[in-house]
């Protein structure tokens, strides 16, 4: 199996602006998620953005990065150009690892794009972990997925799903307790592997008004009928970037050194 790691950064973001250059180490953000990427099984690792300062930003580092659209409406659409500036084939494997997650780890990567060569029902691969505390469960902002037998996605929401009737407002899943048996919630992690012939044809499809109605772009897949493997992690993955917090955060682990922040990272 081959595949190819596309990181999507774009400058414009209303809570951390110029967020893919924000220095972490030493290096800008979008050149450490690279630099975890490219520990990875990836056959080749490249930033698609829409700023000629990342380009020249990545050269500096060694990281390769191609120019795309300013006026892509999503990140798939700027995907699906990447795709097209590097001449991928239609059955070619991409995983989309956002720009803002600088402790990727290289074995998630790995997961989601085997995951999908395995899966030839399926359209995408995503990932998800358990659901430990009641607050995130609840937690809007946290995006739940449910999934059926063989750990294909039924529905993604910022609700708490699955919705315990007989056990609300406890940790129903937690050892021990009466509902620990069935199945625990799961947290969705956003990455994702597709072929490169859908990613081609998803920018066409309509939205889909559970989409609009989540803000959650994956729901379009589903609406149209298509499916998504879902490979369950052990782990949490490591922490994003989306406030000047976050980024203070990662600064410190990064300096730290500490497992949180990867070890393999700080010895990029």
């Amino acid at each position: 199996m081959s595949f190819t790691v596309l990181i999507p950064a774009r400058l414009a973001s209303t809570r951390l602006p110029n967020k893919p250059l924000a220095d972490i180490g030493g290096a800008p953000m979008v050149v450490r998620v690279a630099q975890r990427a490219m520990r990875s099984a990836a056959t080749r690792t490249v930033v698609a953005t829409d700023s000629a300062e990342v380009i020249e930003k990545c050269a500096a580092f060694g990281v390769e990065a191609v120019l795309t659209r300013a006026d892509h409406p999503s990140g798939s659409d700027r995907l699906a150009e990447a795709c097209s500036v590097l001449g991928l084939a239609d059955d070619n494997i991409v995983v989309n690892v956002q720009g803002d997650e600088p402790f990727i780890d290289p074995a998630l990567i790995n997961a989601v794009a085997h995951l999908i060569s395995e899966r030839p029902d399926c359209v995408m691969s995503t990932a998800a972990h358990s659901i430990d505390e009641l607050a995130e469960f609840l937690n809007p902002n946290v995006v739940k997925v449910v999934l059926d037998v063989q750990n294909t996605a039924l529905y993604f929401s910022r609700s708490p799903i699955p919705a315990a009737r007989d056990f609300a407002g406890q940790t129903w899943w937690k050892n021990g307790q009466e509902g620990s048996k069935l199945p625990k919630p799961l947290r969705h992690i956003g990455i994702y592997a597709y072929r490169v012939g859908f990613l081609r044809h998803f920018p066409s499809l309509p939205q889909a008004p559970l989409e609009q109605l989540e803000s959650l772009e994956q729901l379009r897949v589903l609406w149209h009928g298509h499916r998504i493997a879902v490979h369950v992690a052990e782990e949490a993955p490591g922490s994003g970037v989306d406030t000047p917090e976050d980024l203070e955060r990662a600064r410190k682990l990064f300096q730290s050194g500490t497992p949180a922040a990867g070890s393999a990272l700080a010895a990029v």
